[in-house]
């Protein structure tokens, strides 16, 4: 497997959630599609999307519902590319989004792995590898990153680090599709800013990688914690999204913070 093998997978599993094709994110210009479900689509998308925008750099990808195509293709030609991702602009799409009673509220950025950067990081803690059986008891509050109660049959492997006989650090994959795993990752407050995140990171992704799969991370953009994390792992930034929901949905969100 190679960067451009990692590359190609990403945008291939990408234009199956959108409804494009894979070349789509390479045109450099604007793809606008009805969006639609999909049995390959990652497990955890609400499909088909009301709005979904998409970019890796170059093409922009709209996913959305038919009643938004003619705005979302005017939005998209004054605002190509990132800057339809940004602010002022995206309160266009809230005004507009409200008389269907959707909203925007998903942005994140997302990273794959460079394998010339991707190699075991050193450190002071024992890291192991666990299957299912062995962090089947760790669907708790102190690991909501790297493991999720709402979807644990997707849950595949995870590295874990330890003080003793106290787990410290957990990094934990989901098979979010055939191809490609999410890997997410909790540190216990007292022992943050030692490198145990990266560290652990790193680890489970080269397990991925010998797997056969693709790993990838995602956070918020405003998450530069985390961002950092993935860069020192061995990561590096590859597409954004920006997806809308219903409000009611939007609002269950924001109850549940």
């Amino acid at each position: 497997m190679t960067n451009a093998d990692i590359l190609q997978i990403a945008m291939a599993q990408s234009a199956i959630d959108s409804n494009c094709q894979p070349e789509d994110f390479r045109s450099g210009g604007v793809t606008i599609l009805p969006s639609k479900p999909s049995e390959g689509a990652r497990h955890y998308l609400e499909l088909p999307f009301f709005c979904d925008l998409a970019t890796y750099g170059t093409g922009l990808v709209a996913s959305v519902d038919e009643r938004i195509m003619d705005f979302i293709t005017d939005y998209c030609r004054r605002f190509p590319a990132y800057r339809a991702f940004e602010t002022p602009a995206i309160h266009l799409l809230t005004k507009e989004f409200e008389k269907y009673g959707a909203a925007p509220c998903f942005m994140a950025e997302y990273f794959l792995p460079d394998l010339t950067k991707l190699s075991p990081i050193d450190c002071r803690y024992p890291i192991r590898i666990l299957g299912p059986e062995a962090f089947a008891p760790l669907y708790t509050e102190d690991w909501t990153n790297a493991l999720c109660e709402n979807r644990k049959q997707y849950d595949r492997i995870a590295a874990a680090a330890y003080d003793g006989d106290t787990l410290i650090g957990l990094a934990g994959a989901s098979a979010d599709c055939d191809s490609m795993w999410q890997i997410g990752i909790d540190v216990l407050p007292a022992y943050r800013r030692q490198g145990i995140a990266s560290a652990l990171t790193a680890r489970l992704a080269l397990e991925i990688v010998g797997m056969g799969k693709v790993p990838f991370y995602c956070c918020a953009w405003s998450n530069v914690a985390s961002a950092r994390n993935a860069i020192r792992a061995g990561f590096k930034p590859s597409w954004v999204q920006l997806t809308s929901v219903p409000q009611k949905r939007m609002q269950a969100l924001l109850e549940n913070e």
